[in-house]
């Protein structure tokens, strides 16, 4: 997974009051969404053998599939938000006093409510207009896929209501209905006035909405949401039955099948302890030589994303095997965090990115390219990494280190063998283009949990199950996401200003390395506030078309984006990750903040290398 994961963001219900207090419908639509997870699965495991094995595809597989996928993406939204796992940023909720906190706790909840309250008519009516329209295969009513979004609106809608009774006092509801209320008709009354305003709606609703909700914390995916419906209704006459569309193609690209799988198989690489071996393989093998550990910890990262795929993942497995051992030879805590928040940003390009695919998905790039680039663009960015690491461990006590004997490489080598191998499977096998990345996934999956039971100690049901419901509710935040940053992605375009957008661009002097500066320098800050999968959700669509125009190599230019974005991730005080980083290694972000920057500037300056030289990108495709 990336960065969609529950550790990004601050919980917008407790944990172990939510424990205490769950929803009694919950457990069913747990159930159902496991179900629908080991379904899919294994329909894409089918797909996958009738074709290459009996060379005989199954038509119908690709339409079940997908009806299953939607409705994992709406039960899942509605589990996330029981289980704390929706997105949201809380920089400065926790700046204000207590009082207005609560306030503003209180607006976030009815904020979220009223779009979903909003949303939910229009999403009735679209699912009886797809009633008119038969599936080719199957030859069932669409109806029936999209039937989901309706049931999981109202789903979050009574889950988030439930929850803003409980804990919220009756007079910040009624001050946050208040507020919203007044909002409204003072946007109604400007009607005329938003009419001819031209693009300064933009700066109203698609950034002026989105950002107030964000500083009051409205989870990420309704924050788009609201700026988008709040465009709809008071400056065009187009029906909101129109967004329910964008979000539904938003959420169903059968390339995001992948998603959910590969997400699953980073709950595996944790039970299993598969990444753990090849920290410990790689340990034995450089543990003894100066800055060892360094050189240890961001293989680590680089290996284990490979096969996770998220960052949160990556560190929490690292972490702990490392730390200890490294503090006990001089390294102080906050170099610690450095190192391992920009190594995790450095992992990001490595297969099998989530971030790479849902790119690969909306700007419309080949992902068997972006995961053969990946590879070489994460070297570079380790290379930079490991000198800055090498020069700052001069004072590293290595006395009473001693090498490993070969006895010991040998056996730990032998243990991590079969983790070691997954990683370049999953890339030889999208990239040589053997298989697509799902189908890949759902292989990776199987390979994972046979060699989890035969070699790692096995998973048990009770476990499986939590990870499989744990997998639905962060895939349904992801896919949430995707599909409202979709519909204003789309809401934007239908304004004519990406047009304009790219002809000014096109004519900044310098040519393509101005608006590669560009580019850096927004999607840097887009990575500070927002978590990776919406910044590239809301800004491919515009981006990609201006670079393609200005001759600049799609995959290269995918490399740069997702580098900038998770330099920006990482970067205080803001970037999100540098928390979950600090938070990982139990250290403080006011002391680990002055650390990092050394470390930043070095990916800085691995990215200046990576987007003035194409060739690094693209010379394996």
């Amino acid at each position: 997974m990336t960065e969609l994961s529950q550790a990004v963001a601050a919980p917008v219900i407790d944990q172990a009051d939510a424990q205490r207090h769950r929803a009694p419908f919950i457990w069913p639509l747990e159930v159902v969404a496991a179900g629908l997870l080991v379904a899919i699965i294994l329909l894409l495991l089918t797909g996958v053998t009738s074709r290459y094995v009996f060379s005989l595809p199954i038509v119908w597989i690709d339409e079940a599939t997908s009806t299953s996928f939607l409705w994992l993406a709406m039960l899942g939204a509605a589990l996330a938000i029981d289980r704390n796992e929706h997105l949201r940023l809380t920089l400065f909720i926790g700046m204000f006093p207590s009082r207005p906190r609560a306030v503003v706790e209180a607006f976030a909840l009815v904020a979220a409510a009223v779009f979903l309250a909003a949303m939910l008519y229009p999403a009735i009516d679209y699912t009886m207009e797809e009633s008119y329209v038969s599936t080719p295969a199957l030859n069932i009513a669409n109806s029936w896929r999209v039937s989901a979004i309706p049931f999981g609106i109202a789903t979050m809608l009574l889950l988030t209501l439930r929850y803003a009774l409980r804990i919220c006092a009756p007079r910040d509801l009624l001050l946050a209905a208040l507020a919203i209320g007044a909002s409204a008709v003072v946007f109604w009354l400007m009607m005329p006035v938003f009419k001819g305003l031209g693009y300064g709606n933009i700066a109203v609703f698609l950034v002026g909405v989105v950002v107030v909700c964000l500083v009051a914390g409205v989870p990420i995916a309704f924050c788009f949401g609201l700026g988008t419906l709040c465009f709809l209704t008071f400056t065009t006459t187009v029906p909101t039955l129109v967004m329910i569309g964008r979000m539904d193609e938003g959420m169903s690209s059968l390339i995001l099948l992948s998603v959910p799988v590969f997400v699953l198989l980073g709950c595996i690489l944790d039970a299993t302890g598969m990444g753990r071996a090849i920290v410990d393989f790689l340990g034995s093998l450089l543990g003894h030589i100066r800055a060892g550990l360094s050189y240890v910890l961001l293989g680590s990262l680089f290996l284990v994303s490979g096969i996770s795929g998220s960052k949160v993942s990556d560190m929490a497995t690292v972490a702990p095997a490392l730390f200890p051992e490294m503090k006990r030879r001089g390294y102080k805590p906050k170099e610690l965090i450095a190192l391992l928040a920009t190594g995790a940003a450095m992992a990001e390009t490595v297969p099998p990115s989530i971030v790479l695919i849902v790119l690969g998905s909306v700007a419309g790039v080949s992902i068997a390219g972006l995961f053969t680039s990946g590879f070489l663009v994460a070297m570079v960015l380790l290379l930079v990494l490991a000198i800055l690491a090498r020069w700052r461990a001069r004072g590293e006590l290595l006395e009473a280190v001693q090498r490993a004997p070969l006895s010991v490489i040998g056996k730990t080598a032998l243990v991590a063998a079969p983790a070691l191998v997954l990683p370049f499977i999953i890339r030889s096998a999208v990239g040589g283009g053997v298989a697509t990345a799902t189908e890949v996934s759902t292989i990776a999956v199987l390979y994972a949990m046979v060699v989890g039971i035969v070699l790692y100690g096995g998973i048990g049901w009770r476990t499986f199950y939590g990870m499989l419901v744990e997998t639905a509710a962060l895939s349904g935040a992801i896919l949430m996401i995707l599909g409202t940053a979709l519909a204003m992605a789309w809401a934007l375009t239908q304004t004519g200003f990406a047009n304009q957008l790219a002809l000014w661009m096109q004519s900044l002097p310098g040519g393509w390395i101005s608006f590669m500066a560009i580019t850096i320098v927004v999607f840097v800050i887009l990575g500070c506030f927002l978590e990776g999968l919406p910044a590239i959700v809301l800004m491919a669509p515009l981006m990609f078309p201006i670079a393609k125009k200005l001759g600049i190599h799609d995959v290269h230019y995918a490399m740069v984006v997702v580098t900038s974005m998770n330099i920006g991730l990482m970067a205080p005080p803001i970037g999100i990750g540098f928390y979950i980083a600090c938070k990982i290694g139990n250290v403080s972000p006011d002391e680990a903040m002055g650390a990092i920057w050394p470390y930043l500037l070095a990916l800085i300056i691995g990215l200046i290398v990576i987007a003035a030289v194409p060739a690094i990108s693209t010379v394996l495709l």
